[in-house]
């Protein structure tokens, strides 16, 4: 009779040993996942990860499919246009920079007055193409 109620006891310790493991593992999992729910990491860093890759991966067809001598001339107006939205008259006035900062606007116009649109301006008119028509 003494190793029966023995055993028993031995039996019930295990099964609340092997009952605070699951409630302890589902907790855990609990607190997990209300602290980074899926749905936030898929719309916000999956989505703007697969955003960010895809503009790059455009970009770099863009410029990649233009033939030797574009590339050559892009790479002349680029060093002229530069120099030129770089000059100290032609720089933008910004709290905090003395000197002001380069001029982002003109240099994407020099670039495309010169028959070198960046992809950035390039893929601004093809936006523009698609909402007239």
């Amino acid at each position: 009779m003494a190793d029966v109620i023995l055993n028993s006891k031995e039996r019930n310790i295990m099964q609340i040993r092997t009952a605070k493991i699951r409630l302890l593992i589902l907790t855990g999992i609990g607190i997990f996942l209300t602290g980074c729910s899926i749905s936030d990491w898929y719309n916000g860093y999956y989505a703007e990860r697969s955003a960010i890759s895809r503009s790059q991966r455009d970009e770099n067809n863009y410029y990649n499919s233009e033939s030797p001598q574009m590339q050559e001339l892009r790479k002349q107006n680029q060093t002229y246009c530069l120099d030129l939205a770089n000059k100290p008259e032609n720089r933008v006035a910004r709290d905090g920079y003395p000197n002001g900062v380069w001029n982002q606007g003109m240099f994407e116009n020099c670039m495309e007055d010169r028959g070198t649109p960046t992809y950035e301006t390039w893929a601004g008119m093809q936006k523009k193409n698609v909402m007239k028509s």
